[in-house]
């Protein structure tokens, strides 16, 4: 596909999907042309994973799997571009691309925008010897996926049959400060709700960041030569905080930690690579580099998260000698992860070229939005740490049509850890069976 849809001639990249269908026994020997070709030609369902920059599974590892094929359709599970196999962005490709201006310029490209007409290039071909009546294709959404539901119905309603959001309603919003001005809210409240689990934590946690803190932020180094375990890096396993399990994930990283302190002293290395692996800023840069932007139309991120940090002084680490417990961070991006981590380090004059960027063209059409025609079904979950409930209900009301299904019996993640619950009250809805 184009890297740049406004620019062709700036080059390529490559798309790559994995597609699934159910497999059937035949009951003899006999299958008709015409058996084969309907079955070749099932509905498709294009799954977008949340993010941004996180690959897909496989659809043999996804819970969802064995339900989609059961009701009739053909999956397919996209690597979004820079994600998996599909010209993955990572500081080694990035540089390859040119220097640090190159470089930005070349992530502008990787948003929802040219996500969706990935995906409407991708139909046209899948679909290309249907029946025309049969082309369009249901899209279905986690998390940053269920914003490029939003960005699709936008700008390409007419490729979409059905649409099914999973915590993806978007802030309708050009900026990221209303986003994290709630975001923090939320945050705190699920500090409050591991503390009053685990209260033996709030000295365990102070222990940590007292060791952290002992040397500035280079007392404990991790992999990759450059980088560190700060005490504000160590803070931002709070983004665990909003799944399912999440809390019980937090407490085992800090008790492990501070098992460590009391029988040696110091963070051994396995704990350390533990921590590590618990974080995925290295892995998947895009998470990093272009966060702030998904929110943004026509206006700068500017640190967004981080401006926002220093209205709430109840996050701050200068509470480590008070009866105040310390409070993690969740899904939020700082300049200080370009000290700390050790790809981030190498792409920081790239990150602070993208926070400044105003140049962001939009991301959703409310005019188109409020005369949808796409029948549209949303998973909101009440406490969900990571997009904001009232303002996804705005969007649900937003969208004309949209049905949403609201719990709070559900975390973010519940795609993946509620699967059948979920799924069961998104199908209800579109088969019209509530009643």
């Amino acid at each position: 596909m184009p890297r740049d849809y406004s620019n062709p001639s700036s080059g390529h990249i490559q798309l790559f999907a994995r597609s699934a269908l159910k497999a059937e026994k035949a009951d003899d020997d006999t299958t008709s042309t015409d058996s084969s070709a309907k079955k070749t030609q099932l509905p498709w369902l294009i799954y977008l994973q949340g993010g941004p920059g996180f690959e897909c599974r496989s659809p043999q590892q996804m819970p969802f799997t064995q339900t989609i094929l059961e009701k009739g359709y053909r999956l397919l599970m996209l690597d979004q571009r820079g994600t998996g196999l599909s010209t993955a962005i990572s500081q080694s490709s990035l540089q390859l691309r040119g220097d640090e201006q190159v470089q930005a310029e070349y992530l502008k490209s990787f948003r929802a925008d040219s996500i969706v007409k990935d995906c409407e290039a991708i139909r046209r071909a899948l679909t290309a010897d249907y029946p025309e009546d049969k082309q369009k294709w249901t899209i279905m959404g986690q998390s940053f996926g269920g914003f490029c539901c939003t960005t699709y119905l936008s700008f390409y309603p007419e490729g979409i049959k059905e649409a099914f959001l999973f915590g993806g309603l978007p802030p309708l919003r050009t900026s990221p400060d209303d986003v994290y001005m709630r975001l923090y809210t939320r945050i705190k409240q699920r500090n409050q709700a591991y503390y009053d689990k685990y209260p033996e934590d709030i000295d365990r946690v102070k222990r940590i960041i007292r060791l952290l803190s002992r040397f500035g932020d280079s007392t404990v180094r991790v992999q990759g030569g450059e980088g560190y375990m700060s005490a504000r890096r160590f803070l931002q396993l709070g983004i665990f905080f909003g799944k399912h399990e999440g809390i019980d994930e937090v407490h085992a990283l800090v008790l492990r930690a501070d098992t460590d302190l009391t029988q040696f002293g110091h963070l051994t290395r396995p704990t350390v690579l533990a921590l590590e692996s618990a974080q995925s800023w290295d892995t998947n840069v895009i998470y990093a580099l272009l966060h702030e932007p998904i929110y943004c139309q026509g206006q700068a991120a500017n640190w967004s998260a981080e401006r926002i940090l220093k209205k709430f002084p109840e996050f701050s680490l200068e509470n480590i000698d008070s009866d105040i417990p310390i409070l993690f961070t969740g899904e939020t991006i700082h300049p200080f992860m370009f000290d700390t981590y050790p790809e981030l380090i190498k792409l920081k004059a790239v990150g602070e070229l993208l926070a400044a960027e105003q140049d962001w063209p939009p991301l959703y059409n409310e005019k188109q939005l409020r005369k949808n025609e796409v029948p549209t079904y949303a998973a909101v979950y009440l406490d969900d740490m990571y997009v904001d409930f009232e303002l996804s209900m705005e969007t649900a009301q937003t969208i004309k049509g949209c049905q949403p299904f609201v719990t709070n019996s559900m975390y973010h993640n519940a795609i993946g850890a509620k699967t059948e619950n979920v799924l069961k009250e998104i199908f209800a809805r579109r088969d019209d069976v509530l009643d």
